[in-house]
This record gives structure tokens, sequence and C-alpha cells, in this order.
């Protein structure tokens, strides 16, 4: 009984601080709506992004993504990330939340909501490059730096990892998505993602504004004491799974074979403590009564 309490007690506050102070009621709305989803209750996007793993994939995409100039120049000049860390977080969670567990309605406003901002966000990179954050190839960068970190971060930290065609069917999912918000040419395979990501390498270098990120999310991060050990795990494992050129690019400690293997290790460790505090993953909660069959997106 004390064990329960405390588990609902930190859970809750876990929960909050990641989706917000109105979480619950967005997540009651989620998946207590009932109607046609985007998704099938069994679908992939669902196992992915209900599961704890998301803390650390989330974390490896912030990384992986602020190696894109442009990426990086938006971020640092439009998305607030530093005075108001824990809105931009909720946005992100809940626009995850919304696409894969929500109704299509949902979904769809949730989408239309962030076009619209994209719209408005121009400027030009610290070498004078201008950017638009509704430019396809940029979108298109950004969804495959998300899923290559979802899916990693799933397949050694999920509570139960994809076969080799449930992470295609993954990927098919997300490009669902992904093409929503005005990307093409997404990769739909392991393989192609693979491609996908050595493609944009030619592009890709570490500024001031992606090192200066990384030592925002790994050295200064904006979280309570209390919640600092935890943190450390979770950032540890992110940049473990990071792929080494990306490393190096960022200017962060080579990940060798013993720190690999601490960082793993703790990275089981603070997923299952969510996982425990959190109680069933999203994929699970929703019930299934709710859902109507999801209409046919392509």
């Amino acid at each position: 009984m004390i064990l329960e309490s405390w588990r609902t007690r930190v859970g809750t506050a876990l929960f909050l601080r990641v989706a917000g102070p109105d979480g619950l009621e967005s997540r009651e709305r989620i998946h207590g709506t009932p109607g046609p989803r985007w998704f099938a209750p069994d679908a992939a996007i669902r196992r992915v992004h209900g599961d704890a793993s998301m803390f650390v994939g989330g974390l490896r995409a912030l990384l992986l993504q602020s190696l894109h100039p442009a990426a990086m120049a938006g971020v640092a000049g439009h998305s607030g990330y530093r005075g108001d860390p824990w809105g931009r977080l909720a946005r992100t969670s809940t626009f995850l939340a919304v696409t894969a567990f929500g109704t299509a309605d949902d979904a769809q406003a949730a989408v239309d909501r962030v076009r619209a901002v994209h719209a408005r966000v121009r400027g030009r990179t610290p070498d004078g490059v201008p950017y638009r954050a509704d430019d396809p190839e940029l979108l298109r960068w950004v969804h495959v730096a998300e899923v290559d970190s979802f899916l990693r971060a799933h397949q050694q930290f999920g509570r139960r990892p994809l076969d080799a065609a449930g992470a295609d069917a993954y990927l098919r999912d997300a490009a669902v998505v992904g093409r929503a918000l005005g990307a093409d040419d997404l990769p739909e395979t392991v393989p192609d993602l693979a491609a996908a990501l050595e493609g944009f390498r030619p592009a890709l270098a570490a500024g001031e504004q992606a090192r200066d990120t990384a030592r925002f999310l790994l050295d200064e991060p904006p979280v309570p004491s209390a919640m600092r050990a935890g943190y450390a795990l979770l950032s540890g494992a992110a940049v473990a799974t990071l792929p080494a050129w990306a490393v190096e690019e960022l200017g962060l400690r080579r990940v060798g074979r013993v720190r690999r293997a601490a960082a793993t290790a703790g990275g089981h460790v603070v997923t299952r403590g969510i996982r425990f505090v959190l109680g069933p993953d999203d994929a699970r909660r929703v019930s299934r009564d709710r859902d109507a069959p999801a209409p046919s997106r392509t």
C-alpha cells in the first residue's frame, strides 16, 4: 500500500514534468475520446512511442538534430528551449502522443498547428545561409533523426523490442506523421533509414550552437536536484547510442567499450525505473473499445 502510494505520487510528478501542468487532462482526451485513429491499437508506432525508452530516444534525437546547422539555427532562434525547456518538452511529448494515440481529428489538428508555426519560422544560420522551417528537406532531416533515435532507443531499452518486420512497420507508421507535416521521401525500412542518415552526413556539422546545446542538455540540465541522478543515466545512455561520428562532431567524450557497457546498464536501470513509476505504457493503457478502425492513410 505504501509502495503503491509512493509510485503513484512519483509517477504523477514525473508525468506532469514531461507532459506539462495540463498533462492529465490531455491524456484523458487523447486516450479516452471515442473515434477513429490514424493507427490501429496494435500498431508499431504505439508500441514504440508508449514505452519509457522514449526518454532516452528523445534526448538522443535532440543531440542528433542539432548537427544540421539550419535545424539548429531554427531551434536556437525560435523554440525558446533555454528559456522554457519544460514547456517545449511538453509540447513535443503531447504531439507525439496525440498523433500516435489520439483521434484522427485531434491528430490532424495537432499537425495543422505545427505546420502553421513552421510557416512563420524563417531565418539565417550563423554562416548566413537562409532557412525556413517548412522546407521539406529540413523536415526530412528532423524526421530521420527522430525515428532513428526513437527506434534505436526502443531496440536497446524498450520493454518489448521489435523484430525486423516490426521495425519496418514502425518506420512506415512514423512516415505517415512525417508526410502529414510536409516531409517527403521518408525511409520506410531499416536499410533505407541507414541510407537516409548517411546521405545527410555532408550537410552535418556541429557549430557553436550545436555544442552549446549539447552542454546545456548534458552538463547544465534544467532538472531538480532529486532528478539529477536519473537524468545522468538517461543522458549517458543517449550519448552511448549516438554514432561515433556524431559524438566526435559534438565534442563529447569518446564512448569506449567499458563506458558503453556502463551507459547501457544505466539506461536499462533508469528506463525500468520510469516504467515502474509510470505504470502500464500508453499502448496498453488505451481502451480498445474506444478505438474505431483506423482510417487508411498513405
